[in-house]
């Protein structure tokens, strides 16, 4: 796979959506924080993100507007089938050198994946890097959220399903709670809450703010990550207390107002 793309080819390893309905958890809280780490405008019908080497083997991201190409690159690529995900030069908004993500391929033939020199795009910017994975903070605080909407059944048995005092007196849930209210009152920056399929009449919500992820699927449970509680996940106690709505209440208006897949 290959894109021409400032004179030279671009060998296409992997590609990813930045739309308001999703984008990596680890380039922002929302979608306009996300947008506004690449230096792009938060476009509302979202960008691709085309990750490969040049001839060199230098990583470079791409991103594109033609939103429905990278789409069904994924989608083929998901279902284990072939796919050229070669996009025209017209629908290139901006090149920037590095990889946002951690990939483990490279292109057979060229030099080893390496960064190019710095200024090389053209932004005078460090190129993107994937988070260390060393250090909790916001990016492994999203992750983990990530982790738990992707293994549901079993964060579900591992977590105890009320919460227990503790959790529901900690002063970092309380507010994560009071926030995520406030979004069903005033609708926040598009993606900081977001509906999934989850089965039939199930959906997985997720939303985001300073400091905190909450996790949950509807008519089930909801579990609080925080950046001041490295690596824990606190359950959200289902009957309300302190002012706050009761669980099912909370996330039935969350989904009210969450952004949704088209």
């Amino acid at each position: 796979m290959s894109d021409e793309e400032g004179g030279g080819s671009l060998y296409v390893l992997s590609a990813v959506l930045l739309t308001p309905t999703q984008f990596p958890a680890l380039l922002g809280d929302d979608f306009p924080e996300a947008c506004a780490l690449l230096g792009v405008p938060p476009a509302a019908e979202g960008y691709g993100l085309v990750l490969g080497q040049d001839e060199d083997g230098a990583r470079w991201t791409v991103v594109v507007d033609d939103v429905s190409l990278v789409a069904a690159a994924i989608a083929s690529w998901d279902c284990g089938m072939e796919y050229d995900l070669s996009p025209d030069e017209r629908t290139v908004v901006l090149s920037l050198a590095g990889w946002p993500l951690e990939l483990t391929v490279a292109t057979p033939g060229i030099p080893a994946p390496h960064d190019p020199e710095r200024g090389a795009d053209g932004t005078g910017r460090v190129p993107l890097a994937p988070p260390s994975a060393d250090v909790w903070g916001p990016v492994q605080r999203r992750l983990g959220a990530d982790q738990i909407a992707r293994e549901w059944a079993d964060w579900r048995e591992r977590v105890a399903e009320d919460g227990g005092a503790a959790a529901a007196a900690h002063p970092g849930l309380a507010r994560a709670l009071r926030e995520a209210v406030a979004y069903t009152r005033q609708a926040p920056p598009p993606g900081r809450v977001r509906s999934a399929f989850a089965g039939e009449g199930v959906r997985t919500l997720r939303a985001d703010g300073p400091g905190w992820s909450l996790v949950a699927r509807t008519g089930d449970a909801a579990f609080v990550l925080l950046d001041e509680e490295p690596g824990g996940v606190l359950a959200v106690p289902r009957e309300g207390a302190g002012g706050l709505p009761a669980l099912p209440g909370l996330l039935e208006a969350l989904d009210r107002v969450a952004v949704r897949p088209v």
